[in-house]
């Protein structure tokens, strides 16, 4: 009777916050980027190998490395010059074909003509709605460990990289981490699905991170076609409710989550990965004034940090806020270059 008490409480506390920014967030709901890239159709039409190509909305990612695979170097810059949107946002292509696609891509869109500057490395960029991007810092084929950066609320292709607040970016995050991990690695910073617009419905309920939980664990299983080594996930508040979903399906050696509202699972054996999951969440984040319930919809489960959720624990004495977790000379950015390089924290 009082853990059904405490949930009915949870629950109402749930409901004030969301009612709070209802009006709010009804004018500023986000609708997902899902289903194939633009140019899906003039791809599915393209008869000049004699062959079918294949689909961008069904082929596997290691069907898609199998057929690159079988074509030779003039062929795939060929198909990348037709298409630049299909190939460079098809997991399980050649990583250094896809930055060759999408610098074509990019190079067509004035918004984000940033993006097509010398040396950046884009592997998977979409237009459509706010705009999804992701960026690769370091060499992807050479790197012994890799990681993929998982951003929360209010990131899109035009703010993932932004100079304010830069450690609650991906971009800032990824280059903080490669930084304390002196090179050792490789990090995408992942901005690619549509992320909730400010604490409100969106947020609050689990659409947008269905959406993007099938796009991550694509994304991440098209890494390792491509010969990528296994990733690990870093998972930023909602990003962490993307990666608590797309955990069964993901390939990834650590999932690490912080600032996290949950991972709509109710423990560690409940997201059914083999990764080593880990939590952190410092004494200033406001996230913890967000109810740990799931009800009704709204609310993401317990607190992956809690002891009785099974992660393990990562020290976040020092950071500061929702978005201090990757600041330079922090504990939890110590521990954070640790896992990253396939270590443990003590």
């Amino acid at each position: 009777m009082r853990r059904y008490t405490r949930t009915l409480v949870a629950a109402a506390l749930m409901a004030t916050l969301v009612s709070g920014t209802a009006g709010w967030a009804s004018g500023s709901a986000q609708q997902p980027v899902t289903g194939p890239p633009p140019g899906s159709a003039a791809w599915r039409d393209d008869g000049s190998l004699g062959r079918a190509l294949p689909d961008p909305q069904d082929a596997s990612p290691a069907q898609v490395a199998a057929f690159f695979g079988a074509l030779s170097d003039t062929q795939q810059r060929e198909l990348a010059q037709r298409h630049p949107s299909v190939v460079g946002n098809l997991d399980g292509a050649p990583v250094q074909l896809r930055y060759r696609a999408n610098k074509l891509a990019v190079q067509k869109d004035p918004r984000y003509a940033r993006l097509a500057e010398p040396g950046r490395q884009i592997i998977a960029f979409d237009p459509r709605g706010r705009g999804t991007v992701a960026e690769v810092y370091g060499d992807l084929l050479t790197a012994r460990h890799v990681s993929v950066v998982v951003p929360g609320s209010d990131i899109d292709a035009g703010t993932y990289d932004r100079e304010r607040d830069p450690y609650g970016t991906p971009a800032g995050m990824a280059t903080s981490l490669r930084a304390a991990t002196n090179g050792r690695t490789a990090v995408v910073a992942w901005a690619g699905y549509t992320t909730p617009v400010g604490v409100g419905l969106d947020a609050a309920t689990g659409e947008l991170a269905e959406a993007g939980a099938a796009r991550l664990a694509r994304f991440t299983t098209g890494l390792t076609a491509a010969g990528v080594e296994t990733p690990a996930l870093f998972c930023h508040s909602y990003g962490s409710v993307v990666c608590g979903l797309a955990a069964p399906r993901a390939a990834a050696s650590d999932i690490v989550v912080f600032g996290s509202p949950g991972m709509r699972a109710d423990s560690v054996a409940a997201l059914r990965t083999d990764a080593r999951v880990w939590a952190a969440k410092d004494p200033s984040d406001w996230i913890s004034k967000v109810p740990n319930v799931e009800f009704l919809g709204l609310g993401h489960g317990p607190d992956p940090a809690a002891e009785g959720f099974g992660a393990r624990r990562v020290p976040a004495r020092t950071a500061h806020g929702h978005t201090g977790y990757f600041a330079p000379g922090t504990d939890s950015l110590r521990a954070f270059a640790a896992i990253a390089t396939g270590g443990d924290v003590r």
